[in-house]
């Protein structure tokens, strides 16, 4: 026997200190009505562990830390563990793996700062594997029993006798699951162990340190330059959470090559500021100080200079120049590249980690229990032959029909909002017009804080507290609803929660983007025939050199932001809680700070922890494919985001999360269609914005079509580019209320005919030559970037050519070793003169052999 007071700290295994503690369930014994019922649910729903095979040890409260909380450890035996393994279909090692690794590359060695020591990137050598047979034990790798299924092995067998066994019966049905008990009340608490602390090793020798290890050289913010050690995530938190890291580490591997060219093309814009003859003659005293332009607003502005608009016009350069198309164009093919590379590796991934013939039945598509628990009517499965529970096509009608409203509600609900900011954007707007012109004090910065972006910082700004507060209400909401639909399977409940979540955020982050690229500016009018909306407040007008400097402006605030905003949820907030918990433990000897107590008091990453990352990072990817084509700086802050979303996520799951129950996947699953349409979009929306909302096309117009002077081809595109109007003929309504200059005509952002033609104030030849260009632009430039995205697609197999022949190999030698094993026990009867193993079940077991050497 072990002291319990000698043992506690760190000891992850019962009193005896050999039954290694798989999971812990805790609850407080409080004397309230419910009282005997929890505890009635309790001894029957441990009695019926106890029947499955489990054993239990229970920690009085009197042992706990604050005197208030029962443990219960439990263990599962050598028996339960292969019976559920083979139920499982979990492979278990057969053979070392014998096939030579991949040849060397020649640039590993200016690599090598970059790597982790080979014992923590591999830790258990490669083997052929099988899937586990109790009849055929002597073939598998079993050299100790106590430590041939890991740790996230037995949580993962463990946590699937949990959430099936049974409780008793109320009100006529039967209860069962563990899921139920923790939502009643009846147990606090349901985790697996951390097998040590993440600052130090364990002092018991048994101990794997595993948690330590990927605290050192994993989730600490210094390794940020260092590979991550996938096969160790893996090996601790499942394949599940391994290939989310996979996935986010590759994103952020192939975010570096857009980065770069997005810098470059930063950088051309910055360079190139000085040759920019548009920005030019704005800023020209004799050019842009000449030219009066009509006010921003009725009655209280005035008119104003176009001058006054010269520094945002030579920043406006940075973002809307020709390196925006070929980077545009670029970023479609990148995200091709990315998704088809990204199946590569998932391939290899699923060749390394035994997922090759991972079938989803059996986790994923095994029924949920509530979906056993709330359907009472039971029908035969044509497959199974077996009764099993199902919902009336009446009742799933009902309950769609609830959702699908609900969620439209929501989307209308964003909508509304999104049209409440534009109404703040055109009320402001005049008061903004009015103070800047007004305001003495505003002098020294109006040349760069225009109206215009004065009103678009504020409204982004508000946007991004609106979005914020809309989705920490809908989140609840979608999960509601979706429990609501009762869906049959894990797999169908995270796939319809994701594409509510999905659907609810694009509509809610982009919306305000695709207002700026696509509405803005666009349905303005002209003087004295303006649009209005809701009959009362004037359309806003882009910027004489574009909207795109308000699409960046748009972009940058909420992407920063809500990578700002995100960081804080997921970092700090779990610190400050587990902070608050533990305070008290302080006070206590660490001694008797046990094991299971240190990681009750941490917080529960839960069953949607790891939809929150991938939701988070498609948005993110979203925001670098749908708008890049007005920041080319997006793919660098998403890359600076990124590398600190690794060390993030890995500290908190390491320090700050309960162990999460160990779970397989062998894709990203419903997240890659996501990518694949969001990249389609992409090409579509970048053209878009290249054509419509950056001013590239109508230069190309006026370079090619109307420009007088063959020495400086753009010089005069500013005055080609406004339309002449004449202030006699403004209506009352917008007049403003003081002329002191006594100005005759003003010019406006158009191509419309003078007041002196015969078809004045309609739309001249040179807008439907920019409007055709514009439109073969769009079509031409999706044409190419398709052509060159599939052609791409199709040249990159799914799948290397040496994981398919590894996989090939493999399947042969496993089954030649199981069909020789078969062979050997065969002779074994033979010789014991067992009269049921005849000499033709000898032939077909080797003709069997045969036919597998010939395949």
């Amino acid at each position: 026997q072990i002291d319990k007071r000698h043992q506690s700290k760190d000891s992850i295994f019962f009193r005896d200190g050999v039954r290694r503690i798989d999971f812990v369930l805790s609850y407080v014994d409080d004397l309230n009505k419910e009282w005997e019922k929890k505890l009635e649910r309790r001894k029957e729903f441990e009695s019926n562990l106890q029947k499955a095979g489990l054993e239990l040890e229970t920690e009085d409260k009197k042992e706990s830390e604050d005197g208030k909380i029962y443990f219960v450890k439990i263990h599962a035996p050598w028996e339960v563990l292969i019976t559920y393994a083979e139920v499982l279909n979990i492979k278990v090692p057969i053979k070392e793996n014998d096939i030579p690794s991949m040849v060397e590359n020649p640039l590993d060695c200016m690599l090598t700062p970059f790597r982790l020591p080979e014992k923590v990137m591999h830790p258990e050598p490669d083997y052929f594997t099988a899937p586990f047979s109790k009849e055929k034990q002597e073939l598998y790798l079993i050299n100790d029993e106590s430590t041939f299924f890991s740790p996230s092995m037995r949580n993962r067998i463990v946590n699937y006798i949990l959430t099936r066994c049974p409780y008793g019966t109320e009100e006529g049905k039967k209860k069962f699951g563990i899921k139920r008990l923790l939502n009643n009340g009846t147990y606090s608490a349901a985790y697996p162990l951390h097998d040590c602390q993440y600052w130090k090793k364990a002092s018991d020798p048994n101990c794997d340190n595993e948690r330590y290890t990927l605290y050192m050289e994993w989730a600490r913010f210094l390794r940020f330059y260092k590979e991550q050690p996938l096969d160790l995530i893996r090996k601790y938190y499942g394949e599940k959470i391994g290939i989310y890291f996979a996935w986010l580490g590759f994103y952020t591997e192939m975010l570096f090559l857009a980065a770069v060219v997005g810098v470059i093309c930063f950088l051309y814009g910055l360079f190139t500021m000085d040759e920019n003859m548009s920005s030019k003659e704005i800023c020209d005293p004799a050019i842009g100080g000449e030219i009066i332009m009509c006010p921003l607003c009725d009655r209280e502005c005035e008119y104003w200079r176009l001058n006054t608009t010269c520094e945002s016009s030579e920043y406006s350069h940075l973002f809307d120049n020709v390196a925006t198309l070929f980077f545009a164009i670029f970023m479609g093919i990148w995200v091709t590249l990315f998704l088809e590379f990204w199946k590569r590796r998932q391939a290899r991934l699923k060749y390394e980690w035994d997922l090759v013939d991972f079938e989803e039945e059996q986790q994923q598509l095994q029924l949920r229990p509530e979906y056993e628990a709330k359907c009472t009517q039971k029908k035969k499965n044509p497959v199974t032959q077996e009764m099993e529970p199902y919902l009336p096509l009446t009742s799933q009608a009902v309950r769609f029909c609830i959702s699908g409203t609900t969620v439209l509600f929501w989307v209308s609900l964003i909508i509304a909002s999104m049209i409440a900011v534009i109404v703040y954007r055109l009320a402001v707007y005049a008061a903004f017009a009015s103070l800047m012109e007004n305001a003495q004090t505003l002098q020294p910065i109006s040349g760069l804080l225009t109206p215009q972006l004065a009103t678009s910082v504020t409204a982004s700004c508000l946007n991004f507290v609106i979005i914020m507060i809309l989705n920490f209400i809908y989140e609840r909401i979608a999960i509601w609803i979706t429990d609501m639909e009762i869906p049959r399977t894990h797999m169908e409940y995270e796939n319809r929660l994701t594409m509510k979540m999905f659907l609810f955020q694009f509509v809610n982050y982009y919306s305000s983007c695709f207002y700026v690229a696509f509405f803005k500016g666009k349905f303005v009018g002209y003087p004295g025939a303006y649009t209005y909306m809701f009959n009362r407040w004037r359309n806003e007008e882009c910027d004489p050199a574009g909207c795109l400097i308000e699409l960046t402006t748009q972009l940058t605030i909420v992407m920063a932001g809500k990578q700002i905003w995100g960081n804080i949820q997921e970092a700090i907030v779990p610190w400050i809680c587990n902070w608050w918990g533990r305070r008290k433990a302080r006070n206590n000897p660490e001694n008797l700070y046990s094991r299971w107590e240190q990681d009750h008091d941490l917080q529960t990453f839960g069953a949607l922890g790891l939809f929150y990352e991938y939701l988070e990072m498609v948005i993110q990817f979203g925001f670098i494919t749908l708008f890049v084509a007005s920041f080319p700086l997006a793919p660098l802050l998403a890359l600076m985001n990124n590398i600190l979303e690794i060390r993030v996520d890995s500290w908190k799951l390491t320090t700050q999360y309960r162990r999460p129950v160990a779970a397989k996947a062998h894709s990203i699953g419903v997240w890659q269609e996501i990518l694949n349409g969001m990249a389609i979009l992409s090409v579509v929306t970048n053209a878009f914005i290249v054509a419509f909302t950056s001013d590239m096309i109508p230069r190309l117009v006026y370079y090619y079509a109307y420009s007088e002077s063959d020495n400086s081809p753009m010089s005069g595109y500013i005055n080609n580019s406004l339309s002449v109007f004449l202030i006699s003929d403004f209506p009352e309504r917008n007049k403003p209320k003081t002329n002191t200059e006594n100005f005759v005509i003003c010019r406006y952002r158009d191509y419309r005919y003078p007041p002196d033609h015969e078809k004045k104030y309609l739309h001249t030849m040179q807008f439907w030559h920019i409007l055709a260009a514009k439109l073969a632009f769009i079509i031409i430039m999706e044409h190419v970037v398709f052509i060159v995205k599939f052609f791409v697609a199709w040249m990159i197999p799914d799948v290397p050519a040496d994981v398919k022949a590894k996989i090939k190999r493999e399947k042969y030698l496993t089954q030649k070793i199981l069909h020789e094993y078969e062979l050997e026990k065969l002779k074994e009867r033979l010789c014991q003169g067992d009269k049921r193993a005849t000499e033709k079940e000898f032939i077909a077991t080797e003709g069997r052999m045969e036919l597998s050497r010939a395949m």
